[in-house]
């Protein structure tokens, strides 16, 4: 019989009250106990879900008798605080991103991962998606290239506002362009993971970045170039110029064919420009990429190989994110 895994939760906003919904649709990660600054959040939590048990603060939750892993689903100003206590109880963590934009401490999480053993990963939901699996195949490192040579990427983003409706009970730190909010970090950060992933290190050209004159709010529109190697990946993002509450675009365009992703990759699509037939496209529902993110955790805690994006992967796309954030 596999043995169930006990998690325990830290931050009960959207993305913690999302995940133990989750976790209550399956049988192999099992959610205990959970923690949130706010007693209204942890007592919403406890009628959703009576079996969990509410800890005192955040190092009753890590202290947990057989607790396995951590899921931080904080601010990110709390991120690297929570990993590390995470760390120093044995835990395997899966932290919310942005990962954080305090480098030195996520630089000393990384070295503990790699000189420890620790074991921790970063929630980036495009990372169990198909979408991702046919964008390696088709130009991936390993890819024999059936669409020939990638010749540019273009991504378009578009928000009717920001933050997004169902986020207005997360907090006001997500439209604050110093307290780790903003859709660049929040949004963007998604698809800047899938390019690194598939095309490796970027490098960042031309951008303009368009705040507020409040000196407080976040980024309302971001357009950039950037490169991976040769590849040239434009980005057009804005809030409030359209309807579209929130509208995503990717396009990969080479020289034989492009494939097209659009709705966080639930629809797929691939041509030719011969017109010969390519592999079917698809639509795909948040189930398939939620439970793959679900069993890729359990084989994070136990140990084994996994896909989900690790504190370095993620370190990296924070780098390139916060480059952008840059006027």
């Amino acid at each position: 019989m596999t043995e169930t895994l006990k998690v325990g939760l830290i931050g009960l906003g959207v993305m913690g009250r999302r995940m133990l919904d989750r976790l209550a649709a399956q049988q192999r990660l099992e959610a205990v106990t959970v923690w949130d600054s706010d007693p209204a959040a942890i007592a919403a939590a406890l009628v959703a879900h009576p079996h969990l048990r509410a800890a005192a603060d955040a190092e009753a939750v890590v202290a947990t008798p057989g607790l396995a892993s951590l899921y931080i689903a904080t601010p990110p100003a709390q991120h690297m605080t929570l990993t590390e206590l995470a760390f120093d109880a044995g835990l395997a963590v899966f932290c919310e991103k942005p990962l954080t934009v305090d480098f030195d401490a996520a630089e000393h999480a990384i070295h503990r991962i790699e000189h420890e053993g620790r074991r921790a990963a970063v929630n980036f939901a495009l990372a169990s998606s198909p979408g991702l699996q046919v964008l390696q195949t088709s130009f991936g490192a390993a890819s024999h290239r059936p669409l020939g040579t990638l010749r540019e990427v273009n991504l378009e983003l578009a928000f009717a506002e920001w933050p997004r409706q169902w986020q207005s009970a997360a907090g006001p730190w997500l439209n604050e362009r110093h307290s780790g909010g903003g859709f660049t970090r929040e949004v963007l950060s998604h698809f800047m993971f899938v390019v690194q992933r598939v095309l490796g290190p970027v490098r960042i050209g031309a951008h303009r970045i368009s705040y507020p004159d409040d000196g407080v709010t976040a980024e309302i529109a971001l357009r950039a170039e950037l490169h991976a190697g040769e590849v040239p990946v434009r980005i057009d993002a804005r809030v409030g110029h359209d309807e579209r509450a929130d509208y995503n675009r990717m396009s990969w365009r080479a020289d034989e064919g492009e494939v097209e992703l659009t709705s966080w990759f639930r629809q797929i699509e691939r041509r030719r420009h011969d017109g010969q037939p390519t592999a079917a496209d698809s639509q795909e529902t948040p189930d398939v990429g939620q439970a793959d993110q679900l069993t890729q955790w359990a084989a994070m805690i136990e140990g084994r190989s996994h896909s989900l994006p690790g504190y370095a992967e993620a370190l990296a796309v924070q780098r390139t994110i916060e480059g952008l954030l840059k006027p």
